[in-house]
């Protein structure tokens, strides 16, 4: 498994304290240029499908059931593991200091035709919802969205803006003439 980065929050003053540690995973599912990602309303940016793992859940089945709930994908093949990243960020719970999460991003590839998606309550009231984009739309949009400061900037941009920017460097094929 191969580290991809480690990003601490500008925001954060330690990576001390009282630790909530989360593992999440997360699919890269492409075709051409084309990536499924979802757009968020209330942060008005993009970000890879996937999520934190229940407990006791294999980080292979974690990631299928999030690909399914979200995005409506069947016929999931998760590929190979591309990388994780390693990320300390503020977190809202009184009796915790901050979250440092662990994000396994996985290539997959899904059937053709998404079905409807299974989110939950929070994704619903976020406006959350799967959108095949181009890859350097999203990220032109998600740079912006950080230029610009939003106040509804989420948290996640970075890391999710990050992984677009590699996933474009390294997975693209190049279209030959």
């Amino acid at each position: 498994m191969q580290l991809i980065t480690e990003i601490v929050h500008p925001e954060l003053k330690s990576k001390q304290g009282r630790v909530f540690r989360r593992h999440a995973a997360r699919g890269i599912v492409m075709r051409g240029e084309q990536i499924l990602l979802l757009f968020t309303e209330r942060y008005n940016d993009f970000s890879f499908p996937g999520g934190g793992l229940d407990v006791d859940e294999d980080i292979v089945t974690g990631l299928k059931r999030e690909l399914e709930e979200e995005t409506g994908a069947r016929e999931i093949q998760v590929l190979q593991h591309y990388g994780y990243i390693e990320e300390y960020r503020s977190y809202w719970k009184p009796q915790y200091d901050l979250m440092h999460m662990t994000s396994h991003f996985y290539q997959c590839e899904v059937a053709p035709q998404l079905e409807p998606v299974r989110m939950e309550s929070h994704e619903i009231a976020n406006g959350m919802r799967p959108v095949w984009i181009n890859l350097h739309e999203a990220i032109t949009h998600n740079e912006a969205v950080m230029q610009r400061h939003e106040s509804s900037m989420g948290q996640s941009i970075l890391r999710e803006t990050y992984m677009l920017r590699k996933v474009a460097s390294e997975l693209l094929m190049p279209i030959s003439l």
